[in-house]
């Protein structure tokens, strides 16, 4: 069974850093793109990032490009979300997802077939 886990939210002051990081298990013989999203209160989820299998294309939110970026350590199924200038827009909660038997990244929510639980990011002015 897979399982995504998210780690690396808290609370930041706007204009620092955060590293997110998704830890994904169960995995096994298949390649597949994965992708951040986030929701905050009363908002729908948004895209913010997401890269394909092998890294070779990545793909950004425009509110974000710039300041985020996204990498995989595929040695350690893990995907992770540099943060850097963040806003108090930014505050969110971020999940990590990933898509079932597929390399190529997309930036449509439903396209994904794992979400992990979420990490909070707070972001003060």
């Amino acid at each position: 069974q897979v399982r995504l886990v998210e780690s690396g939210g808290g609370l930041v002051q706007a204009g620092g850093s955060l590293r997110l990081s998704c830890a994904a298990t169960g995995h096994t013989f298949s390649p597949f793109a994965m992708g951040w999203f986030r929701q905050a209160p009363g908002k729908e989820r948004e895209f913010v990032a997401a890269i394909s299998w092998r890294g070779g294309s990545i793909s950004y939110a425009d509110s974000v490009k710039g300041r985020f970026t996204i990498s995989r350590d595929n040695a350690e199924n893990t995907v992770y979300l540099q943060m850097n200038s963040l806003k108090p827009e930014d505050t969110a909660v971020y999940y990590c997802s990933s898509r079932k038997n597929s390399a190529i990244l997309t930036r449509i929510a439903h396209e994904y077939t794992y979400w992990g639980q979420g990490t909070q990011v707070t972001v003060s002015s």
